[in-house]
């Protein structure tokens, strides 16, 4: 779900970048000594996630993003966390750029900050509800950044549509996975490490 250099508009490079600088912004002070470890786990998480391709067609294939994870776990913290990750990636493996990275940053961290909020109250309510609310938040956050990725490619250019369009639906099964994945996590950490579960944003 990376968007290469040279494929954005400057407005929607611009736009992305500040709302980057001003979440990374908010989330380091967020973060404190207590969160350092988990935050270095789940960028580790994001970083290799990403890096695991699975063919789901013939020219097609989707990686676990993992967001709705860190958003749930870390709140705000989220946005500085998945910017590390997205900028290594970029340095490391070419996947996608240094000017474009404002606004991959905000296509992944904004949907697992906000599917965070709004998972965060049902957590601790009891098993049933913390597995539902941890799915859910998994769900939505890839389909958050897919449509976040889409918009900023319709933005850029009329001709990025129907690529666009494409690009969000291909993510609906990848979304349920990660729901899957997300409400696992979550579920094993209520019941060996629930303090995990109580960071403020």
């Amino acid at each position: 779900m990376h968007i290469a250099d040279g494929v954005l508009s400057a407005p929607v490079l611009l736009g992305g970048g500040t709302l980057a600088l001003g979440g990374c912004a908010w989330g380091l002070r967020s973060l404190d000594e207590n969160r350092l470890m988990p935050a270095a786990l789940l960028a580790a998480a994001f970083f290799t996630g990403s890096l695991i391709h699975v063919p789901i067609g013939p020219a097609v294939s989707a990686h676990l993003l993992l967001n709705g994870l860190v958003g749930v776990l870390l709140g705000w913290a989220a946005f500085p966390v998945i910017t590390v990750a997205l900028l290594l990636q970029a340095l490391l493996f070419q996947f996608g750029g240094l000017t474009v990275l404002g606004v991959n940053a905000v296509n992944m961290a904004l949907p697992a900050v906000l599917t965070g909020l709004l998972a965060r109250p049902w957590l601790l309510q009891g098993r049933v509800s913390c597995t539902i609310a941890a799915f859910l938040a998994g769900a939505l956050g890839v389909l958050g950044a897919a449509l976040l990725t889409a918009l900023s490619l319709a933005w850029t250019e009329e001709g990025f549509i129907t690529s666009a369009k494409l690009l969000f639906v291909a993510h609906v099964p990848l979304a349920v996975v990660e729901g899957l994945v997300t409400a696992s996590t979550v579920h094993f950490l209520a019941k060996v490490r629930p303090e995990m579960l109580k960071g403020l944003f």
